[in-house]
């Protein structure tokens, strides 16, 4: 039975050779823990017998160490597929393996960085000295002001932004604009560098300014999501960050620092980009962590 099964999912289904291999492993233990429990024959097997190996694959045995909630649910989805298989094959009156459910894996929250390292990486950016740390600095305000993701952020043009109503047209995933309020900092860091360094990072490039684009590269063409990855690992070693950040850090750091600050998750929600709400909510748990801790450290019947 697995034989085909397997067969099925090479030929029929065109499933990866690596694929295959891991949903072979997957149920040859299974069909060892079905051994091993007396159940002999497909018809056999009860839906407790499909949840019973669930049970083992997170708990593990002398000879499996147990499963993370990802590599379980794989096992689990490879079963699954075995019974439904059999079932429209006509091998057994009922799917008994449809009822159980692949294991969650565990949510990962987002990073977020205190608000006083966030103020000392913008800082240690703009340290550099001449256009470069002007600019650098000026991408770094904009990413934690706004909420922007990198490639909104390298892919803006002057125009995008409207210092009249300190504001910024981003455009986010699919192509769907937003509207985002530009905070003081950001916007006299942006202001500061147009005035000051654009001209002559733009002057470097064949021809003066190349395209529209508001951050420019050295030799006048547009930043690139690199180069923007690069500003910030060298802005976190010269603050002494020792924490693993990313441009995405900036912007988890401004979705927690605004709730924490009181502000509504469907505002959030709009500032972020996000189609859902149920995305934003992830970060509601990292403010509900963060309430916690300072509970547990300033309420006198909390110590233990």
């Amino acid at each position: 039975m697995v034989t085909g099964y397997l067969d099925h999912l090479a030929v029929e289904r065109g499933l990866a050779a690596n694929t295959i291999a891991s949903y072979r492993r997957d149920l040859r233990r299974y069909t060892d823990h079905l051994a091993a429990a007396g159940v002999s024959g497909l018809r056999e097997i009860t839906e407790s017998d499909v949840a019973g190996f669930l049970a083992a694959l997170r708990q593990g045995d002398d000879e499996h160490p147990p499963l993370s909630a990802s590599s379980a649910a794989r096992a689990v989805v490879a079963v699954r597929g075995l019974h439904r298989f059999a079932l429209l094959d006509g091998l057994v009156p009922d799917d008994v393996a449809h009822e159980v459910r692949p294991p969650t894996p565990a949510r990962r929250l987002p990073k977020a960085v205190p608000v006083e390292q966030v103020v000392a990486l913008i800082e240690a950016a703009g340290s550099v000295e001449g256009p470069r740390g002007l600019r650098d600095r000026a991408l770094l305000e904009l990413l934690y002001g706004t909420g922007a993701r990198i490639s909104e952020a390298v892919g803006l043009a002057v125009d995008d932004l409207d210092r009249g109503q300190a504001a910024v047209r981003l455009a986010g995933k699919g192509g769907k604009e937003r509207i985002v309020p530009v905070g003081s900092y950001a916007l006299r860091a942006v202001e500061e560098y147009l005035v000051r360094a654009r001209p002559a990072l733009a002057s470097a490039g064949k021809g003066g300014v190349r395209g529209g684009a508001l951050f420019l590269n050295v030799r006048g063409g547009p930043l690139s999501r690199q180069s923007a990855w690069a500003i910030l690992r060298s802005a976190a070693e010269r603050a002494g960050i020792a924490a693993d950040l990313s441009p995405h850090t900036l912007r988890h750091s401004f979705a927690t620092h605004l709730l924490d600050g009181g502000a509504d998750v469907r505002v959030v929600q709009e500032l972020l980009g996000h189609a859902s709400v149920t995305t934003t909510q992830v970060y509601t748990l990292v403010t509900v962590d963060r309430l916690r801790e300072v509970y547990a450290s300033s309420h006198p019947r909390a110590l233990t």
